[in-house]
C-alpha cells in the first residue's frame, strides 16, 4: 500500500491525483489481479486440476502484487519526471541567467522562462510564479519550491534564488554557476 509520504511522492510525480484516488487505483490493481487468478484458478478446478484453496491463495498473492505494482508504478512515475526535470534545469537555468543578467527582474525573468519552456521544471516555476503574484515575498515562493522538490539540484536552485532575492546578491552570477554545476554534474 501507499505508505508515509504517498502525498509527497504523488507531489513530485507531478500527478493530479489525491492520496485517495491513489490507493483506489492501488485496490483496483489488487483486484484485476485477483480477478484474473480466480479466474484461472476456477477454469483449472473445474477442470479437474489443483485443489481450491492453493488457487485461492494464489489470488490473494495476486491481489497484494497488484496493490505493490501500482505503489511501484508511482515511484517510477516519480524517477521519471525527476529525470526530465534534470535534463531541463541547465536550460532554464541558463535562460533565468540570461534575462536577469540583461536587466529584468527575477519576476519578470521567471515569467519569460515559464512562457518559453515547456517542461516539467517550467510548470514548477510556473507555481512558484503564481504565488508571487498572488502575494507570496519571492524568496519565500522559491524556499516553498526548494521543500516540496524531490530533486536536490533544484532545491538548491531555489535556495540559491531566495537567497540571492533576499539579500541582493547578483542573481545572474548565481544562476550561472548552478547551470554549470548541473551541466558538470551530468558529465
Amino acid at each position: 500500500m501507499v505508505g508515509r509520504g504517498a502525498g509527497r511522492r504523488i507531489e513530485r510525480a507531478g500527478l493530479d491525483l489525491t492520496v485517495h484516488d491513489v490507493r483506489v487505483q492501488q485496490v483496483v490493481w489488487g483486484l484485476v489481479g485477483f480477478g484474473v487468478t480466480a479466474a484461472w484458478g476456477l477454469v483449472r478446478t473445474l477442470g479437474g486440476g489443483g485443489a481450491v484453496l492453493g488457487h485461492l491463495l494464489v489470488s490473494l498473492v495476486a491481489f497484494v502484487a497488484g496493490v505493490l505494482a501500482r505503489d511501484t508504478w508511482l515511484t517510477s512515475q516519480v524517477r521519471a519526471r525527476e529525470r526530465r526535470i534534470l535534463a531541463e534545469f541547465p536550460t532554464v537555468a541558463e535562460l533565468l541567467a540570461l534575462s536577469v543578467a540583461a536587466g529584468e527582474s527575477p519576476v519578470g525573468a521567471l515569467d519569460r522562462v515559464v512562457k518559453r519552456c515547456g517542461g516539467e521544471l517550467s510548470r514548477d516555476l510556473g507555481r512558484v510564479l503564481a504565488g508571487i503574484r498572488t502575494g507570496d515575498p519571492v524568496g519565500a515562493a522559491f524556499d516553498s519550491l526548494a521543500a516540496t522538490t524531490g530533486v536536490p539540484v533544484v532545491a538548491r536552485f531555489a535556495q540559491g534564488v531566495a537567497v540571492a532575492v533576499e539579500r541582493g546578491t547578483p542573481l545572474a552570477d548565481v544562476l550561472h554557476a548552478q547551470a554549470a554545476d548541473v551541466r558538470e554534474a551530468a558529465r
